[in-house]
């Protein structure tokens, strides 16, 4: 695609965020190919009063946007313009050039942004304060370095403990100084690469109060991926900072964040009715923390990351490195639209760190040489049937189907507790994890333990077949108490995750009242504690599924590698135990999917990352099972009857009719020439009059549309779009929908009071030409019996006005049109 091509895009894009290319009296915020001094500039955005504000240089899509670098600076520096744009249409950088390097965006910023980020967003006023380990530990006590106790070095350590004060450590400290070594160098964006129990959140305290303190922030929002993580972070922010600066949790038509410098909430919380946009200015929060960023930023979260001006800190043990072992240019070239995919979503480049370098870096095994984490011993058990699902050939499952034939299929670990079943196998699991685990010091209990399941009805199978064990291991002792499901289905999942860390989850312990841990030995769950769960007292993790990838491998392992003293469990020091070895040395991981060797031996880390898959079009179905479900019994396995599923789109044969349209526009000059001039006009002229239609293969967009299972009308420019790579999938209708209404949601901006009612009926609206003509027809009586009657109804006069005005002016109707 040429220049010219990528402008088309470019001025779409500016639309979208509210930048007038020219309305209709004239009136523009604009310029194109403005000439100065330096040269001819692409354009020249202006401010609310006319005056020079942005640069955007608009580069090929093939051409790196930072190519223009330096001839946009060249511009800034004609026109006074404190920001720059670089783009190619798919791929952006945003340039303060009073804050460092260029920083890759995901949408272009509005002139709102650029407004509030010149007036409110300044350089620092004073970094000269000295950080010491102490740093955070003078706010909670002035004077504890002046105690006796903390004098003397041997009960220092007591000391600190029982009074809950806490050191910055060594690392720590670096970390802390690192951010504030590149804040000097004139950076905004950082990322702290921390392993799992080096005390994040303590870091982010330090780093809080220092910015609070020296680089003109007025208000934090610390952002977290979980509703459990929130109340975690909340009072751990309490407990450090209370007496300087005041914690709240954010939501919704609550407006006690406006009292406080330090706001935490989940993304969701932000995302949902777009309320980021609706209830917060991009001014509200000077520095924006996304924990567990590697998890927290997909594409409708990083639209709230992106929106607040200020500092932007990640935290991650697992970065996503989109960019390890890519040849960037050649992939430029080649797939410019992976290439853009890649740098959106890799965890280096959102936070401003190339060369998948982070801003510090503090790995497990440095934590361990150091003495703060411990590693695990692993226990790899498994069973016959692990073992054939773990080897090459998988396990071979045989049985009769309803008609007397024998029929049989082979299995593999991703099978397991989803296609394939065995109580047996979960059986011997629970019986070697009860066995083998590690076990409290003080009470000879089943140490506080973490199970992983494969699914949420694996989970409560694997708790049942505890709790019964259990029973007969110590009658009456725990009562269907011993294990718990921890997964989004069980009410009040989210407070039982906080009671197991505060070892009163379903009560304490029955051997000692004056020995705090949990009755509940065992949580059981899928994914809701592998990540930011901080349990210091976890002795084992039990691995009852198999784990592809590395990160979440890191992140469920990480959860035993704190360190641990269960002498500080004692109520009262005088009631502590003597000659009783009380520190974790050590956490037993059971492993019995064969995770560790594969991670250990077989995983390639110098790969090219997989790109997260994106629905797409299915060009041929999947091959037939013989056997959708098998449930092994040992004795009499249940029998399945053979499922195979045809799609709406048809059998193998409709769907090739795809790829044959494919080759003979691929191979068409003509055709190509006019993609690469982004001339769709003329591309669809040229289909309609050499391809479409013709008696030879027939191939009509309708047929293409049902060959790659469609559910609404497809357009030539996106069919050829999709043929050359331009895009990695055609949208389905609600993707579509989706996408329209947020464009809406930019402009109309309806009350978050009717958002649900305004998004129903611009959908309706959009995709229902009856209720469209009802609505323009004004026969409103006929909304009583119409699904999306009431929407309409609980909308304001002039939101009934707007959308239908704003949908008729700015969406192409007839792609929504109704499908056979």
């Amino acid at each position: 695609m040429t220049e010219a091509g990528s402008r088309v895009i470019i001025d779409k894009l500016l639309s979208e965020v509210g930048w007038i290319l020219i309305d209709s009296d004239g009136n523009r915020n604009v310029d194109f190919e403005v000439t100065n001094e330096a040269g001819r500039l692409d354009y020249l955005l202006r401010d609310s009063n006319g005056f020079p504000l942005c640069i955007l240089e608009a580069k090929s899509e093939l051409k790196d946007p930072l190519d223009g670098k330096e001839q946009a600076r060249n511009y800034a520096d004609q026109e006074r313009c404190r920001f720059i744009i670089l783009s190619n249409g798919f791929h952006h950088y945003f340039w303060d050039l009073e804050k460092g390097s260029p920083i890759s965006i995901l949408t272009l910023p509005t002139q709102e942004y650029l407004e509030l980020r010149k007036d409110n967003f300044s350089p620092p006023i004073d970094d000269d304060e000295e950080i010491k380990e102490d740093y955070i530990a003078l706010t909670q006590h002035p004077t504890f370095d002046q105690d006796p106790n903390y004098i003397n070095t041997s009960t220092r350590e007591d000391f600190l403990s029982r009074n809950k004060i806490k050191l910055l450590r060594d690392y720590q400290l670096k970390a802390v100084q690192a951010v504030k070594s590149s804040i000097k160098m004139g950076n905004e964006r950082f990322l702290l690469e921390m392993a799992t129990g080096t005390g994040k959140t303590l870091i982010s305290s330090a780093l809080i109060r220092m910015f609070l303190r020296l680089y003109n922030v007025k208000r934090v929002l610390f952002l977290v991926d979980r509703i459990e993580l929130e109340t975690q972070a909340q009072k751990e922010f309490h407990e450090v900072l209370k007496n300087d600066y005041r914690t709240v949790i954010w939501k919704a038509n609550q407006s006690n964040w406006k009292s406080a410098e330090i706001v935490v909430s989940t993304v969701q919380s932000f995302v949902t009715k777009n309320k980021y946009k609706r209830i917060f200015r991009p001014d509200d929060f000077d520095l924006v923390i996304s924990d567990e960023a590697h998890r927290s930023l997909g594409a409708k979260s990083r639209k709230v990351f992106e929106f607040f001006i200020g500092f932007k800190l990640g935290l991650t043990a697992t970065p996503r490195d989109y960019l390890r072992a890519v040849d960037i240019h050649k992939l430029g070239e080649k797939d410019p639209r992976q290439l853009e995919r890649r740098y959106m979503l890799d965890t280096y480049t959102i936070f401003g760190c190339g060369n998948s370098e982070p801003t510090y870096r503090y790995s497990l095994s440095e934590g361990v040489t150091d003495g703060y984490l411990i590693n695990p011993k692993v226990i790899d058990a498994r069973t016959e049937i692990t073992t054939d699902l773990l080897s090459e050939n998988g396990y071979l499952f045989q049985t009769v189907d309803e008609d007397g034939n024998d029929v049989e299929e082979t299995f593999t670990q991703k099978d397991f507790e989803k296609k394939f079943f065995s109580e047996n196998t979960n059986q011997i699991f629970c019986e070697t994890f009860l066995e083998k685990s590690k076990k409290d010091p003080y009470t000879n209990e089943i140490g506080k333990s973490l199970v992983f399941c494969v699914s949420q009805k694996h989970a409560t199978r694997v708790t049942q077949i505890l709790n019964v064990l259990a029973d007969k291991i110590y009658p009456n002792q725990y009562r269907s108490d011993f294990a718990v499901q921890v997964t989004s289905s069980i009410p009040n999942s989210q407070r039982m995750t906080t009671d197991f860390r505060n070892n009163k989850l379903n009560g304490h312990s029955l051997k000692n009242e004056n020995y705090r841990t949990s009755k509940t030995r065992v949580c059981v769950t899928v994914g809701m504690m592998t990540t930011g769960y901080d349990c210091t007292d976890i002795l084992n993790i039990c691995m009852m599924r198999p784990i592809f990838s590395p990160s979440e491998f890191i992140q469920m392992k990480g959860r035993g590698t704190r360190k641990n003293d269960f002498k500080y469990h004692w109520v009262s020091k005088d009631e502590t135990p003597q000659n009783v070895d009380s520190e974790k040395d050590e956490f037993i991981l059971f492993d019995f999917f064969g995770n560790y060797e594969y991670f250990e031996k077989d995983f390639d880390y110098d790969e090219i990352i997989e790109l997260p898959s994106r629905p797409s079009i299915p060009l041929e179905p999947p091959p037939p099972t013989l056997i959708d479900e098998a449930v092994y019994t040992g004795v009499d396995p249940l029998k399945f009857l053979e499922e195979i599923k045809i799609p709406e789109g048809g059998m193998k044969i409709d769907r090739v009719l795809y790829n044959s349209f494919k080759e003979e526009v691929t191979s068409n000059k003509e055709i190509l020439e006019f993609v690469k001039q982004m001339d769709f006009k003329g591309a669809e002229k040229y289909l309609v009059d050499n391809i479409l239609d013709k008696p030879e293969e027939y191939f009509t967009l309708d047929k293409l549309r049902r060959s790659i299972d469609l559910d609404r009308k497809l357009t030539t420019e996106e069919l050829l779009l999709h043929i050359f790579g331009y895009i990695d999938s055609i949208k389905t209708k609600n993707e579509c929908l989706e996408e329209e209404f947020d464009k809406l949601d930019n402009s109309l901006k309806p009350d978050e009071s009717v958002f649900n009612d305004a998004k129903q009926f611009f959908q309706s609206y959009t995709s229902d030409s009856e209720y469209r003509e009802i609505i323009d027809n004004k026969r409103f009586a006929d909304l009583n019996v119409h699904p999306s009657g009431q929407a309409f109804k609980n909308l304001t006069p002039e939101l009934r006005e707007n959308i239908p005005s704003y949908i008729n002016k700015n969406v192409d109707l007839e792609i929504f049109e109704n499908v056979g």
